[in-house]
């Protein structure tokens, strides 16, 4: 085997025996029982494995072609199976039953979204955006547009987009110039141009509803002056809108995603929420959307690490260390060398822990809108939101490291096409750039997220952690201890400290960003660890070394991230902008 299928097994232990979904009393919860759980598990599995990963390689080989009038050719295989997802509907399972979904909780859908990102992470980019879009229209349309657009985005009938970036601005949208003018009878002319806008255009649906951003006449400078708008490809009228693909980005990766500059000229749309007050709208999307690309990078880890442990089990080569066999002996295979062991239990701690992560925080998504009590649901944002600068630039960071640590398993043969490493790796690396760079995600946690209200969250958060090792085995709980006694000095210099120089903030952040995202996967393995107490049989086994290799090789890495925050800014700051040119 040296391809992919979804790790049911996994997951069903993380759902069951980790987060108890089938004990939850959260609304929508109630219909959930083992048998349902692992029926509709295994169900998204089979069609992810069946139907989208054998696109895969078709997907990057063929990517996408723009024609002359505009339109836009996804690759073979695409149309027939988007067609399959909306007759199956997975893509339906966690929608609001309000407007045509099936209700079910979060953490379903985002193992749908694990499982898609896996198979085809290029196919898995245009229905990625419906949630984060639909929550928007939902969250601050008027009633026609949400009547008239979430049933049809949600049913899979149509597709919708993000359009933020243009190409002066990147991430600083106080800077973009896309104009809206009101032409009184309730619509805006759209005008300006946005690139990096996956799915643009394609072939998958007749209609395309792009979530756009953009100024009104005398609007306030900055981001203080954005509004949002919903502008469909085709109008309610059937004509066509005054907006097109000028051209398909030419990209390391994601050839199968159709990542399009788009030309708004004109183009008729509707204000989302009230003018000037976009930026709140946008964010509902954003914050989805910065969630879902932390899932692609465990998504990559996964397929990475399962070809990887296939390839190393076949491959005989070399010799286990300190035999002198018979030289002509069969060779020993890869799994004979601890350092190919290390590699493989990296990333398997790292992918195992990290979807323990993922499906616990999109169970406080489900808490955060549906506990019995607002401090409940309360709490549940606050952590949720804690958590998404983490999952998105830590999840992405480990994500990439482990494709490229799963490529080196391979040796050279990781570096050629045939065996789908690299491009697993060049598909990978846009986790960390796209819906908000690492560093500005790192940022958003430290300057915001701890910072705003003085580390309560970050306090609460250290507190659950810290609860859970109370009756865990000494041999994780103590090194959890220490890992979290090194999270709590961080925090406390960043807020000393940052007062004093507001470079400490920003020269910290990234390094305590790591750090919560070591902690909080440490603290999955707790959990994990607990939930096969008891048993003996190859799961558990594997899951307790699992979990020590996790203690003894990632947990001390925050006494290193703690020096490093410690260090502050000075020396970062000490060379003159010019010097960073040398001159030969």
């Amino acid at each position: 085997m040296t391809g992919w299928s979804a790790p049911t097994r996994d997951t069903l232990f993380v759902l069951n025996d980790v987060l108890g979904v089938t004990d939850c009393e959260l609304p929508g919860y109630d219909a959930l029982d083992e048998d349902t759980v692992q029926a509709v598990v295994e169900g998204m599995g089979k069609f992810c494995t069946e139907v989208l990963a054998p696109l895969n390689p078709v997907a990057d080989a063929q990517g996408c072609t723009r024609h002359d009038d505009g339109s836009v050719t996804t690759p073979e295989g695409f149309k027939e199976a988007y067609a399959q997802l909306v007759e199956s509907g997975w893509n339906t399972l966690a929608a609001a039953e309000e407007y045509g979904g099936q209700g079910m909780p979060h953490v379903l859908g985002t193992v749908f979204e694990e499982y898609m990102n896996s198979a085809c992470p290029g196919f898995m980019m245009y229905p990625g955006i419906v949630g984060g879009a639909t929550s928007t229209i939902i969250a601050s349309g008027s009633d026609h547009l949400k009547d008239s657009y979430v049933p049809k985005i949600i049913s899979g009938e149509w597709l919708a987009t993000m359009a933020l970036t243009e190409g002066h601005a990147g991430t600083d949208l106080g800077l973009m110039r896309t104009k809206a003018e009101p032409r009184g009878n309730g619509t805006y002319a759209l005008s300006g141009e946005k690139i990096f806008i996956s799915g643009g255009e394609h072939d998958l649906t007749d209609n395309i509803v792009h979530l756009v951003l953009a100024r009104v006449p005398d609007a306030p400078a900055g981001s203080r002056g954005i509004s949002l708008f919903l502008v469909p490809k085709i109008l309610p009228d059937g004509e066509r809108n005054t907006l097109s693909c000028a051209a398909i980005e030419h990209k390391m990766g994601l050839n199968g995603s159709a990542t399009c500059v788009m030309n708004f000229d004109g183009a008729t749309g509707w204000l989302l929420g009230e003018e000037n007050a976009g930026l709140a709208a946008m964010f509902i999307m954003m914050n989805a959307a910065r969630l879902g690309v932390g899932v692609q990078g465990l998504a990559h880890a996964e397929h990475a690490y399962q070809r990887a442990a296939a390839y190393a089990l076949e491959r005989m080569q070399g010799r286990a260390m300190g035999e002198r066999p018979d030289p002509s002996a069969p060779a020993d295979s890869l799994l004979v060398h601890p350092d190919v062991r290390r590699l493989l239990l990296d990333a398997r701690a790292f992918a195992e822990g990290f979807r323990a992560l993922v499906l616990w925080t999109a169970m406080q998504i489900d808490r955060s809108h549906t506990a019995p009590s607002k401090e409940e649901r309360q709490e549940a944002d606050a952590l949720v939101s804690f958590l998404t600068p983490v999952i998105k630039a830590y999840g992405t960071d480990r994500g990439f490291e482990t494709a490229v640590d799963m490529q080196q398993v391979f040796g050279g043969h990781g570096y050629v096409k045939e065996w789908g490493m690299e491009q697993i790796v060049r598909d990978a690396r846009i986790g960390m750039i796209y819906e908000g760079a690492n560093g500005v995600q790192a940022m958003d946690l430290a300057g915001r997220k701890l910072a705003k209200d003085g580390g309560q969250v970050a306090t609460r958060f250290a507190q659950m952690v810290e609860a859970e090792l109370a009756d865990a085995p000494e041999w994780i709980a103590a090194p959890m201890g220490a890992a979290l006694a090194d999270t709590a000095a961080s925090a406390r210099w960043i807020l000393e400290h940052a007062a004093e120089d507001p470079n400490n903030l920003g020269a910290a952040s990234y390094a305590f960003m790591e750090m919560i995202g070591v902690v909080a996967i440490g603290w999955m393995w707790v959990r994990m660890v607990k939930a096969v107490d008891g048993r003996d049989d190859d799961f558990a086994t594997a899951k307790r070394v699992t979990a020590r290799h996790y203690v003894q090789q990632a947990l001390p890495e925050t006494a290193a991230l703690r020096r490093r925050i410690e260090a502050g800014a000075e020396n970062l700051m000490a060379l003159p902008a010019e010097e960073f040119v040398r001159q030969v």
